[in-house]
């Protein structure tokens, strides 16, 4: 009985000496945590150091035209010394601005899209905002949870191309309705009264398919977008313009809408394939963008390989590995980089303009035909 009595007492003194370990380490690791807690130094600490208000120190680090020039040295000289960085947050909260931008593209890695989102970041940081990029992957859906949630992340303004999905714009028109400063660029909504930025579609789609017609082609094939798409309806326009000068007749059957803009290769399989059943081929294509160059060239060499070696394909693209293709394919290239930069430039106006803008510009920047082969 006794040593039952014993082992007990052992076995709860045990115990308490487990939870008397746990417990300290808590309490350490806790301390620990506190010491290296990051400690945010805030304009009121230089205040402090200097012993000056608190106001003045804010003025000095503005560049306040009321601070002397002595009294802004001694503020800044301070502020590097202990790497003192403005709280965002906090800026956000007093002026009612993020200082930052959403951008939301159908695919980061198109070629277009990464040049044009190089030009936004340009005028984007050096006028002091951030830039937020989102991709819809061409869905209408993913567009919508992208641009709702940059929105409620309270951005300053959105730069925006669609997706190839966005028939119904009104949830960006209900956006814009509200204040939220809206710019688009390349793929553009024509019934939102803001900013838009394009490449000049019409141009460039007409130029690429006379060089074709001066080739001697009369049937040139056109792979394009969804149907919608204001780009669309602008590089066919081009199209079928060409083909009225040198009195082409327009077919229809020539034409092929890609509802992904060339992201599904099964897509392109299908209209290559119809296009080779016809019963007289189009030995020149013409392109709308460079995912549905390249896919088409893939599907033709996978479908008939000896017709690929002899089709002709001028077309809308910004890669720099075209060059290598073969055949080699005509580029209609865009000044992707300019686009993004006049964009940004467009909506940073819209968002410190004073007073509502009413007055809206649609600017059309010029392509360049670069001839291959």
């Amino acid at each position: 009985m006794v040593r039952s009595n014993n082992c007990v007492l052992l076995l709860l003194s045990t115990r308490k000496r487990s939870l008397y370990i746990i417990i300290s380490f808590l309490l350490l690791s806790t301390s620990l945590c506190q010491l290296m807690k990051f400690e945010t130094i805030t304009i009121k600490d230089i205040a402090k150091a200097l012993g000056l208000s608190t106001s003045t120190v804010s003025r000095a680090l503005r560049g306040g035209y009321e601070i002397s020039e002595e009294t802004k040295k001694i503020v800044l000289d301070y502020a590097a010394k202990i790497n003192y960085r403005p709280n965002p947050i906090a800026l956000s909260l007093k002026e009612r601005r993020s200082h930052s931008i959403g951008v939301v593209v159908c695919e980061i890695a198109n070629n277009f899209f990464s040049q044009a989102i190089n030009g936004i970041e340009s005028v984007a940081h050096n006028a002091g905002y951030h830039v937020i990029i989102t991709q819809s992957n061409e869905s209408y859906e993913r567009e919508v949870q992208n641009v709702q949630h940059l929105a409620s992340r309270s951005v300053d303004g959105l730069l925006i191309s669609l997706s190839s999905e966005s028939a119904d714009n009104s949830f960006i028109k209900s956006l814009h309705d509200k204040g939220l400063p809206i710019v688009f660029f390349d793929r553009v909504a024509e019934e939102i009264n803001t900013h838009k930025v394009i490449a000049n579609n019409f141009k460039g789609s007409f130029d690429a398919t006379e060089y074709l017609i001066n080739l001697g082609h009369q049937k040139i094939a056109h792979f394009t977008n969804a149907a919608h798409l204001s780009i669309t309806k602008q590089r066919l326009d081009g199209y079928k313009a060409a083909l009225e000068k040198h009195n082409i007749e327009f077919d229809e059957k020539l034409i092929k809408y890609c509802e992904h803009g060339g992201m599904i290769q099964a897509e392109l399989d299908v209209a290559v394939s119809e296009l080779l059943q016809l019963p007289e081929r189009p030995l020149a294509m013409f392109t709308a963008q460079d995912k549905l160059s390249t896919g088409c060239l893939m599907a033709f060499k996978k479908l008939d390989p000896d017709f690929a070696a002899k089709i002709k394909i001028a077309g809308f693209t910004n890669s720099a590995v075209v060059d290598l293709f073969n055949p080699p394919i005509t580029a209609v290239r865009q000044p992707a980089f300019e686009i993004g930069q006049a964009a940004t430039q467009l909506l940073i106006k819209l968002i410190e303009s004073k007073y509502p803008v009413t007055d809206f510009e649609t600017r059309v920047l010029d392509t360049e035909l670069i001839i291959k082969g």
